[in-house]
Parts: C-alpha cells; sequence; structure tokens
C-alpha cells in the first residue's frame, strides 16, 4: 500500500501540472479562436440575456460570401431543419446537414423552436433574429435529462446549464463577411457545472464550432477553414439533407 502512494502522489502533481498548463496556456486561445481583441472584448446583441455568465468565448472567421448570402444558411440550422454544419454523426443523428438553401427554411422568426437534439426533447430557441445581422439562440437544459425548460418558469431545477449561442455578420473588404460567434452560459450547482464547461463544454464547443466554420465555407467554395481535423465519422450512404421534414414545427 506504502508504494502506491508515492505513485498517486506524481499522478496528482501531473495532472495538476497539465490542467495548470492548459488553463495558462491553452484556454485563452480556444475561448477566442479566430477572434480579434476587439471582437472578443465587445458586446453582442443577445449578450444582455445572460448577465453574469459563469463562461464566455468568442470565435470567428472572414467567410468568402456577402452577409446576405451567409444569413441564408444560418436561419435554416436546426435538426428538424437543415442540420448545424459540423460533426453530423454527434449533432444531427448521423444525417448529413443540408447543401442548397431550402425556400421553405428561409422563414425563422423569434420565439421559434429549433430541435438541438434528432429526438426533439432538447431545443435552441430564436431569441434574436435581424437579418443579416444577428442570430441569438438560446438553450436551457435539465440535468441529467438534457431536455429543455422555459427559464422563466420558476423555481429553477436544482441542475441546469444555460445559455446562449450567436452569430454575429458583418461585411468585411471585398464581398466577404466576418461570422462572429459568441456563447454566454451559466449553469448550476454552479462548482460542478464550472468543472464541466471547462474540461468537456469549452473544448467541445471548440471542435464543433470550428467544424461548422470548415463546412461553411465549403459550401461557399472557400476550402477548408481554420482547422483540418481528421473526420472520424463517414456518412456514405446517407442521404444529404435539403428536403423539408414533414414533421410539424413547435411555436
Amino acid at each position: 500500500m506504502k508504494e502506491k502512494r508515492p505513485l498517486v502522489k506524481r499522478l496528482a502533481v501531473l495532472l495538476a501540472i497539465a490542467l495548470g498548463g492548459y488553463g495558462r496556456t491553452v484556454r485563452p486561445r480556444i475561448l477566442r479562436w479566430g477572434a480579434t481583441g476587439e471582437e472578443a472584448s465587445r458586446s453582442f446583441p443577445g449578450d444582455e440575456l445572460v448577465p453574469y455568465p459563469d463562461g464566455q468565448t468568442t470565435m470567428a472567421t472572414t467567410l468568402p460570401a456577402r452577409p446576405e448570402e451567409v444569413w441564408a444558411w444560418l436561419q435554416q440550422m436546426g435538426c428538424d431543419r437543415a442540420g448545424w454544419y459540423s460533426w453530423d454523426r454527434l449533432d444531427n443523428g448521423g444525417r448529413p446537414s443540408a447543401r442548397r438553401i431550402v425556400p421553405e427554411w428561409q422563414d425563422l422568426k423569434e420565439g421559434r423552436h429549433l430541435d438541438s437534439l434528432p429526438n426533439g426533447k432538447a431545443w435552441f430557441t430564436a431569441v434574436v433574429v435581424d437579418p443579416p445581422r444577428s442570430l441569438v439562440l438560446r438553450a436551457d437544459l435539465k440535468l441529467p435529462s438534457c431536455a429543455s425548460f422555459d427559464p422563466q418558469h420558476w423555481p429553477l431545477p436544482p441542475a441546469y446549464s444555460g445559455g446562449i449561442w450567436g452569430f454575429h455578420l458583418e461585411p468585411a473588404p471585398d464581398g466577404e463577411t466576418r461570422l462572429i460567434v459568441r456563447t454566454r452560459g451559466r449553469g448550476r450547482p454552479r462548482p460542478l457545472m464550472w468543472a464541466v464547461d471547462r474540461l468537456l463544454g469549452e473544448p467541445a464547443h471548440f471542435v464543433m464550432q470550428n467544424h461548422q466554420f470548415r463546412n461553411l465555407r465549403e459550401r461557399f467554395g472557400g476550402g477548408h477553414g481554420e482547422l483540418h481535423l481528421w473526420h472520424p465519422f463517414h456518412v456514405d450512404g446517407h442521404r444529404p439533407a435539403g428536403e423539408p421534414s414533414n414533421r410539424k414545427h413547435r411555436p
């Protein structure tokens, strides 16, 4: 038993060093990947919906298309619509995201629910729809069920996670668009969610958001975007999305 204690202590020291290095060098970069200092420090529409966030990220890219063109792709997002343009096996039930603009999905209004899970138990609510400048989605989830709830109904669940996912479009030179993505979140119990967000939530968002940037660039003929990540899944044999769902949308 005594022989194991030095090993446990060494492992604990190595883990502390690794976490400390991640917090000092890696985490600050992924929280504002691709964004300028001015973009990361700026306030955006929808920020006020989470006034005291436990965490915030700002990621950005430049897309080879006008804001109006980018907006058309963004406003048709949703598992019950065009998908999320990211890792479809992880966030769209394996169904490939749309590769074309679908007119039936070009009608997004504030208050609309957009499924965030294929089973429809969780969704984003469009809380800011200002074409072609800002689209802000809000999600509030009970834990551990990951089912959506209305944050205006009290009391709040004892364990929950909530926040916004905002897309902000600004004209860039040569007819391009600067796409700035802001997230702000909070959850309870705070100590647990603090650890979950830093160890799982933030890295997962970094990977998923970068892949969405990449796929949006590809849809505009702009190459692979910021990261060249190995794709662990194959979607061969799946019919690409692009046809409206027959399911009735929630309000």
